[in-house]
């Protein structure tokens, strides 16, 4: 069975974004992209909430094209271009969107579905409303996440109303020198 992955930039104190949804306080370079690629080109689908996804169209499809474009962007908008894309949104409509299907409803069913389909994980990038729906469902494999060095205080926070405790098991760790340190876990359900 595949496993969702959840891929956030979080704070000391576990947000996400800040009140307003800022995350100009995530710490990027080119040690973290070429990271971050290197796992994300193992896997061929997204999953995303709505508000992530929208922001990802409007971006990663001709990022790659644009004359300044970084190796990242031509890298990964490459990847975009070619993955399968989930969108979680009870508003979407599938209007002949390419290698996208969008759940609206039978969220536990539909994602299940997907999990038993052949393929590598599956990386939830961003999203903390589709993640905290999947959350609560219990349909988070692992978690991914890239510890930023501060402490925001206030914000939207990564784990809302846990019903029950979720173990986790650490896998791997790696600082970078930007301070970023990546934990990757996977939930632990014995």
């Amino acid at each position: 069975m595949r496993k969702i992955i959840s891929f956030m930039h979080i704070s000391l104190d576990g947000f996400v974004a800040g009140p307003n949804g800022e995350m100009n306080w995530i710490k990027v370079d080119e040690e973290i992209f070429d990271h971050v690629g290197k796992r994300i080109s193992e896997t061929e689908t997204a999953l995303y909430g709505r508000v992530t996804y929208q922001m990802m169209e409007n971006y990663w499809p001709n990022a790659g094209k644009k004359p300044n474009a970084s190796k990242h962007d031509i890298e990964h908008s490459k990847w975009y271009n070619n993955a399968q894309k989930v969108v979680l949104s009870k508003t979407m409509k599938d209007t002949n969107l390419t290698n996208t299907t969008i759940i609206s409803d039978n969220l536990s069913n539909r994602i299940n579905e997907i999990k038993q389909q052949a393929g590598k994980e599956i990386l939830l990038f961003g999203s903390p409303t589709a993640t905290h729906a999947l959350i609560q469902q219990n349909l988070i494999d692992g978690y991914w996440l890239f510890v930023n060095p501060i402490i925001l205080g206030q914000g939207i926070p990564l784990f809302v109303n846990i019903k029950d405790k979720i173990k986790l098991k650490l896998l791997t760790t790696q600082q970078f020198t930007s301070g970023v340190t990546e934990l990757n876990y996977i939930v632990d359900r014995q």
